[in-house]
């Protein structure tokens, strides 16, 4: 087993859940595309992303968040060698169900727990128990936008039942701008730098860590006799991006990148690695429209 590749699955993890945490309120409706053209593997990858989120205030200093995140990935490999019908793999299905709560309290600190249902699955026949999976995050949030040097602040602890550690991992991250034009980001998996001119034009590079864990409906049996019952991939990407603001809550966004590696690979019932698909670079494009509040 590639030990390393579950390092990187699970960081990806965290990626989302620095996203559930992160904003003082979540985005109302997002919808992205995500391109990953075919490369020297012959692996090409794209995923549609539609997310819908409601804040609910329940008093002065709670607010309850119910919502939902689709994406719809087509993978298409074009390999001579594959031990599988390639049309078992041609599309997947992620649906989160978003369970959110924050408590404002004094100070700029609030506390956010975010509980998550997910279904990750071909869909080639029924539902079963292997298409679904639990996250959770609970973490706190500072947000200190009125200084001269405006801050913000996460940290906590993520579970996701997919990965082969199930134990708590720490969330952490850190924006500040240091400049009235620049600001950065650190944090793990996500770290970057912006560059804001004008009012509502922001460019930024950013180093993030995407990827999926997908349940193969039809367990297929590959040459060695082993059986293949799921596909993971991640990626590291190094990306350049511009963001136009129409309003504050309201933007367009582009990035182009490449990935700095990227691996994905079919897993048998232990999630041992068993055959792998694509592990070579690609380029990398996302795109998308979001309203926040």
């Amino acid at each position: 087993m590639r030990k390393h590749s579950w390092v990187v699955l699970s960081v990806c993890f965290l990626f989302f859940a620095i996203n559930s945490i992160i904003a003082q309120t979540p985005d109302v409706f997002r919808l992205e595309y995500m391109l990953m053209p075919r490369n020297d593997s012959g692996a090409k990858l794209g995923r549609i992303k539609l997310v819908a989120n409601v804040p609910i205030k329940a008093g002065d200093s709670n607010t309850i968040v119910i919502g939902s995140e689709y994406n719809r990935l087509v993978y298409d490999l074009e390999r001579d060698d594959l031990p599988i019908n390639r049309e078992t793999l041609n599309y997947f299905h992620v649906v989160d169900l978003n369970f959110g709560y924050v408590k404002t309290y004094e100070n700029d600190w609030r506390f956010i727990g975010v509980f998550t249902p997910r279904l990750a699955s071909t869909l080639t026949n029924p539902l079963e128990k292997g298409d679904f999976s639990i996250n959770a995050t609970i973490g706190v949030f500072r947000d200190r936008q009125y200084l001269d040097k405006p801050t913000r602040l996460v940290f906590g602890i993520a579970y996701n039942s997919t990965v082969a550690l199930r134990i708590p991992m720490p969330v952490i991250y850190f924006e500040k701008r240091f400049d009235p034009s620049w600001s950065y980001v650190i944090g793990v998996p996500k770290m970057g730098m912006k560059y804001h001119f004008k009012q509502k034009h922001v460019l930024q590079t950013e180093f993030i860590l995407d990827g999926y864990f997908i349940n193969l409906q039809n367990s297929t049996a590959l040459p060695d006799a082993t059986f293949a019952s799921s596909i993971s991939s991640s990626a590291a990407v190094v990306t350049f991006g511009y963001s136009y603001n129409i309003t504050k809550a309201m933007s367009f966004y582009g990035f182009v990148g490449h990935t700095l590696f990227q691996l994905g690979v079919l897993r048998d019932e232990d999630r041992n690695d068993i055959f792998t698909l694509n592990d070579d670079p690609s380029l990398y494009i996302r795109g998308g429209f979001r309203i926040g509040l």
